[in-house]
């Protein structure tokens, strides 16, 4: 069994996740997925679930910056 998975969501590398006693931890690719650094996960689909969260909800504020500046 692996104790490392690549962690993608949207076409791009988010992180890997290793596992640990208490589950997995995530370590960033990118930037984007900096706040994420260091978590623990129980699983390796929680932290690509998360990852996926976090991008979704940057993709909700711009398109909410978009909408207010063009008013």
């Amino acid at each position: 069994m692996s104790n490392a998975y690549v962690i993608e969501v949207f076409n791009r590398t988010a992180g890997i996740v290793v596992a640990e006693e208490r589950g997995f931890r995530f370590f960033s690719s990118e930037p984007a997925f900096d706040t994420l650094e260091g978590d623990h996960f129980g699983s390796a689909r929680a932290a690509e679930r998360a990852a996926k969260a976090l991008m979704d909800q940057r993709s909700h504020k711009a398109s909410q910056s978009r909408i207010a500046t063009a008013r």
